[in-house]
Parts: structure tokens; sequence; C-alpha cells
């Protein structure tokens, strides 16, 4: 009796396990997203998620990997000002920050213990698109909404939200054909090793090169997306290559331009991120030769991820690859106080609204938070 009754509370607790796992997915249901030009869907084939509706406030946690360039710095303050805004805060019991550095098994591992500690939402800056498979499997058995933004997951089993990282690629690639009508040198400055967005950007820029039929002579570094970085991998690579014809650098462009002139290299046509420093510079020399054309993302698009996941534990329909718009200016359409801004520091990316999902930053809420875990 005994036994039976052991047995009957085991396969009890089994099917409640099971139903609470089969409850806790999301159902795959027909579009549009609940806010339709902001959650807007990648693609045509692009499936919609309904995720069981939780009763808030929640407890939300972004697991951030790399940290040291300015870019992944303001985007850790973006996300606490953005955290901060009274209308979001009503909405989070807590807001937890993590970054654990180029270490991809320690992100899994701080993914992992937000897990664990029961966290509603976690929101991951991914330091390798395909190694995550089996905390997604967990955090997807858990009922906890995984959002990636910025470098995705190579999944369909958790949320991605970005821009065309290949598309921006192809822009850079095209501005360079266009401005270097026969072809020649041209120095390309990358990213982070092994991230999706470097691995993008780069194959955007190539396909478009190798596409023209004309002869590129590339010279790879590796800037990881920071001015010092670029900046010292950008002298050597002019010291020992150069000169260019044109220059690519998917960030740390200021720094880029900055060894073009501490090495007296001539301006070239240039296609870059959108720091203000490097904008600066485009509007300065554009006379001399630099033609800019600036095009990314700002570290906003951490906000948009935190607004899906919201939006995702309240119940809202939600696409499972949400497409960014980028934000794009080229020369010679640089104006000051609106493109770039001469007061505000270098490093500052631009481009930190999202209008269509209403979300719109200073540079004094951004600048106001910290860079450090919380």
């Amino acid at each position: 009796m005994i036994k039976s009754l052991a047995g009957g509370i085991v396969a009890a607790t089994a099917f409640v396990m099971l139903s609470s796992s089969a409850i806790a997915e999301p159902e795959i249901v027909k579009g549009p997203s609940a806010e339709p030009e902001c959650f807007a869907p990648w693609s045509a084939d692009t499936q919609f998620f309904k995720f069981p509706k939780k009763d808030g406030p929640y407890r939300i946690a972004l697991a951030n990997g790399y940290i040291a360039n300015t870019w992944r710095i303001q985007m850790v303050q973006t996300a606490k000002a953005y955290a901060a805004q009274p209308e979001v805060a009503a909405k989070l019991k807590e807001f937890k920050v993590v970054s654990t550095g180029e270490d991809v098994p320690a992100q899994i591992s701080a993914i992992n213990n937000f897990i664990d500690s029961g966290y509603d939402a976690i929101v991951v800056n991914a330091q390798n698109p395909t190694a995550f498979g089996p905390v997604i499997k967990r955090a997807k058995e858990a009922g906890v909404v995984l959002v990636a933004f910025d470098n995705i997951l190579d999944t369909k089993d958790a949320i991605n939200v970005n821009v065309d990282q290949k598309g921006l690629g192809e822009l850079w690639g095209n501005w360079l054909v266009k401005h270097v009508p026969n072809g020649g040198k041209v120095l390309e400055v990358r990213g982070v090793a092994g991230t999706s967005v470097d691995t993008d950007r780069h194959n955007g820029i190539h396909e478009v090169l190798d596409a023209s039929g004309k002869k590129w002579d590339v010279t790879e570094v590796v800037g990881k997306w920071d001015d010092g970085v670029a900046q010292k991998a950008s002298a050597d690579a002019i010291a020992t290559n150069g000169p260019f014809d044109g220059v690519t650098g998917q960030g740390g462009d200021t720094g880029i331009v900055q060894a073009m002139i501490d090495a007296k290299h001539p301006f070239v046509p240039f296609g870059g991120e959108t720091e203000n420093g490097f904008r600066k510079f485009c509007a300065k020399f554009a006379a001399d030769g630099l033609k800019c054309s600036s095009a990314g993302t700002g570290p906003a698009q951490v906000a948009v991820a935190i607004k899906t996941a919201i939006a995702a534990l309240e119940g809202q329909v939600v696409p499972q690859a949400v497409k960014l718009p980028l934000a794009i200016v080229e020369d010679p359409n640089f104006k000051a106080g609106q493109d770039y801004f001469p007061d505000q520091s270098d490093n500052f990316f631009v481009g930190n609204s999202f209008p269509t999902c209403g979300i719109n930053f200073t540079a004094q809420e951004i600048m106001g938070q910290s860079k450090e875990n919380q």
C-alpha cells in the first residue's frame, strides 16, 4: 500500500513537472506582434511567440560578455538607464547586470546561475552564437524568457533582437566600391573574433568586394571595437602595408582615423560605425578626402531587448527574430547637433533612439550610469 502510494506520488510529481514544462514553452501563433512597428519580424517567414503570461513585477538579468570597449560599456549603462525609467522600473522587481569577459563558459555559467536563481527573463549579448545549446534548452524547460541581442544565438528557441549585421558590412563594402572606383588596397579593422557580429560584417564586406569585379588587396587587423586597440593595430598596418586606398572599421573608428593623422596617411574613403568622435572627424576632414559612411546601431538596442523580454512575460505576441533599423549618415550629410555632437565625448556612440519603440536617451541619462556589475 505504501509502495503504491509512493509510486502514485512520484507519477503525479512527474506529471506536474512535465505539464509545467509544456506550459512554460511559448506557443507559436500568427502575427502581427503586439507592437508591430517596434517588434518587426526579421523576415516574412519569422515565427511569432506567445509565452504564458506571468504576473509582475519581474526579475530580469543582463548577461553580457565582453566589456572592454566603449560600445559595451555604453550598452551596460544604457540598460541600467532604461531599467531606471519609472514606467519600466514599475515592472521590475530586480534588474541584475553581469559582464563575464571573453570567456564563453563563464558567460554560460552566469546564465545557468540566473536560471537556477529563478529569474523570469535573461537578456544576453552572446560571445559565441553556437555554444549555448544546453543553456538555451535549460531556459526553455524552466520557462525563462531568453532574449539575445547584438551578438545573437544560432537558435529558434530564443528571441533574437538585432540589426542586419551582414547588411551593414555590405553597406560599407558598397561605399568602398563606389568611392574607390578602380579597386586597390583596403585596411579592414575587425571586431572581437568569434562573435556573430564580427563574422557577419566581415562576410558582408567581402561578398560585395568580391562581386565588384575589381581587384582588392585587403589587410585585416583586429581592433576589438575599441579605439585604443584599433589605433595601435591600424598604426602597425599603415607602417607595414600602407598606404591604403580605403578603410573600413567595425568600431574603434576614432582611433583608426587618429592613427592615419599620426602617420600622416592621406585621408581616404572610410566605411565605419557611429562613434561621435569618428563622425566629428568625418565632418572636419571631408574636404580633405575623408569621405565617410557612418552606420550601425547604438547600444540602445539593449533597451529594445529588455522591452521585448517584458512584453513576452506579459503574454504579448513577439517575433522570434526582431529586426531593428540601422542609423545611417553618409558624406556630405553630417550635421552638428544632429548626427554628431561637438561637445560630447568622442567615445559616445550616436544613434541611441528607436522612435518606433518609444525609446530615446540623452547622453546625460546614459553617462550617469556605471559599467560595473550590479
